[in-house]
């Protein structure tokens, strides 16, 4: 009888492992997307042009997605951290190929008039940002990026220029309450036609 029951608890966790696997998958914005948004609308509201803001935000989604897995190799030789007083003075900064967001930094390439992110010296292009973050919210994806830049307008500029403190205390709370939101608004507008 033991047997039985423990067999029983058994299928049954399994079946709602297979449940959480099945709602996880279902999702159309996963937490590649919402970091990817947030950290864009970051840059934005930091006063980086639209364009570059995308670049920067598919650029820090691509970084952590990598540090989380571990980084295979780095290409280019880490920036030289910036002090407080220089962060104080110019939270927003271009330094050769090097570009800075507070204390954080990503390596830039200019291509024609326009200036990208990159990784492995591959750029984050608009067309980038699309692909792989964009168009995974199809026609909600203007109500998601507007959410997204008054949520982080609540912050203070001192959390938005500080790579720890945004992390910890706009993405970390609040990225898997996001893509569970941002995925049902997805399926709502894709079913209503909207």
């Amino acid at each position: 009888m033991c047997a039985n029951i423990n067999s029983l608890i058994i299928r049954k966790l399994n079946e709602d492992i297979e449940e959480v696997k099945v709602e996880v998958m279902t999702l159309a914005v996963g937490r590649f997307q919402v970091m990817a948004i947030l950290q864009a609308a970051r840059a934005y509201v930091l006063g980086l042009p639209l364009p570059m803001a995308k670049s920067w935000g598919l650029n820090r989604a691509i970084f952590y997605a990598a540090a989380k897995r571990g980084f295979k190799r780095m290409r280019m030789p880490p920036a030289r951290p910036r002090s407080t007083d220089e962060i104080s003075q110019k939270p927003v900064e271009r330094k050769d190929n090097v570009f800075y967001l507070g204390d954080e930094y990503a390596y830039i390439t200019q291509e024609g008039d326009k200036v990208y992110f990159m990784i492995g010296n591959k750029p984050q292009t608009e067309e980038d940002f699309y692909r792989q973050v964009e168009s995974r919210f199809g026609k909600a994806f203007q109500k998601v990026w507007e959410e997204a830049v008054r949520l982080v307008e609540q912050f203070s500029p001192k959390t938005l220029l500080s790579q720890r403190e945004f992390y910890n205390r706009v993405y970390l709370p609040r990225r898997d309450i996001l893509a569970k939101k941002w995925s049902e608004l997805v399926k709502e507008m894709s079913e209503s036609g909207e």
